[in-house]
């Protein structure tokens, strides 16, 4: 993709401060960070979010998530770790390339969490039924 920022971050004519590299992923600090450490990690085969990703690389993913997660806590003292991926423009993502946050914690009290808002038990269960139907 030649406009995606972060193909031409993995072109490397966008520069970036790597923290892990391979074949198939890069990880670097995010500009804007949320908290101390604040990470993206990208497949570098271009697709447009996780959805899209290559089922194929799952396991590679979540071996590197869990190195740099380690690396986190023990390089800078987090003492626990956000993953997100936002996927559509509706849940925020802005850069339409398959990425995922990995956000040190530390402190709970650092980041507010999305708000939350009741459900009751048959609302549970109409939206199970209409989830499980789907699949």
């Amino acid at each position: 993709m030649t406009d995606c920022i972060f193909c031409k971050i993995i072109q490397g004519s966008i520069p970036c401060e790597k923290v892990y590299e391979d074949d198939q992923f890069l990880a670097f600090l995010d500009i804007k960070p949320a908290t101390k450490g604040h990470m993206l990690i990208i497949p570098k085969d271009h697709s447009v979010d996780c959805t899209q990703m290559d089922p194929e690389l799952g396991a590679s993913f979540f071996r590197i998530v869990n190195r740099l997660i380690e690396a986190a806590k023990k390089g800078l003292g987090a003492k626990g770790c956000n993953l997100g991926s936002n996927i559509g423009a509706p849940s925020g993502q802005e850069v339409f390339h398959t990425h995922f946050h990995l956000i040190p914690r530390y402190d709970a009290n650092e980041l507010s969490h999305w708000p939350r808002q009741e459900s009751s038990q048959a609302e549970q269960v109409i939206i199970a039924e209409k989830i499980i139907a789907s699949q």
